[in-house]
């Protein structure tokens, strides 16, 4: 993760006289670069996590190939993780574990690519985040007016993949799970049928 300049905020005669953050976005810019550690707010709340396991990073990459054909033909981009979001409205910064986005995609500042000008995101539950990927993170998204948010969800018993889709007001109105192995379509704009069997090869 390298989203911002390097930074202290340990007081310099320059910056003695300077106000203190007041809020999660000020804190959040003035925080020094953290190597192995994911900065976002999530409903107000500045969250510093680890960066995922081996096999969080492993769901990320066979999303990233499944969709490879779709991304080489519609000349999209895609990232699987490290990508710094800025939901627009709140300006609240989030990296997803996967973002589906046009070259084009607008940005917040040099960094942040703006969440209305995204295809898809998707976040990969794990132990300690279940409740921000499960209950929070798709208000977010659709308040950003991300169209499509991906789920994919190796702790539920059994496992699971969720496709949400039409955000209105901060909520989505479609939602659709399937149990992972099975076949989930991605509605447009992506308009993919995903094999969710590839996250569960060995």
């Amino acid at each position: 993760m390298s989203r911002r300049r390097p930074a202290t905020l340990r007081p310099t005669p320059e910056t003695a006289s300077h106000p203190l953050p007041g809020t999660p976005r000020e804190l959040f810019e003035a925080l020094p670069q953290l190597p192995g550690l994911r900065t976002e707010i999530i409903d107000g709340r500045l969250i510093v996590s680890p960066v995922g396991t081996p096999e969080h990073a492993r769901i990320a990459m066979r999303l990233y190939g499944a969709l490879l054909p779709l991304i080489e033909e519609k000349g999209w981009d895609g990232f699987s993780g490290n990508v710094d979001v800025c939901i627009d409205g709140p300006r609240d910064p989030v990296e997803p574990d996967f973002v589906l986005a046009p070259p084009d995609c607008p940005r917040w500042g040099e960094r942040e690519l703006l969440s209305s000008g995204l295809i898809m995101v998707a976040e990969i539950v794990s132990p300690g985040s279940v409740a921000d990927d499960r209950d929070r993170k798709p208000g977010v998204y659709a308040l950003g007016e991300v169209p499509v948010m991906v789920i994919i969800d190796p702790v539920a018993t059994p496992a699971t993949v969720t496709v949400l889709s039409d955000p209105k007001e901060g909520a989505y109105l479609t939602s659709t799970r399937v149990a992972m192995g099975s076949p989930v379509h991605l509605p447009e704009p992506v308009g993919f049928t995903l094999d969710t069997s590839v996250f569960v090869r060995s």
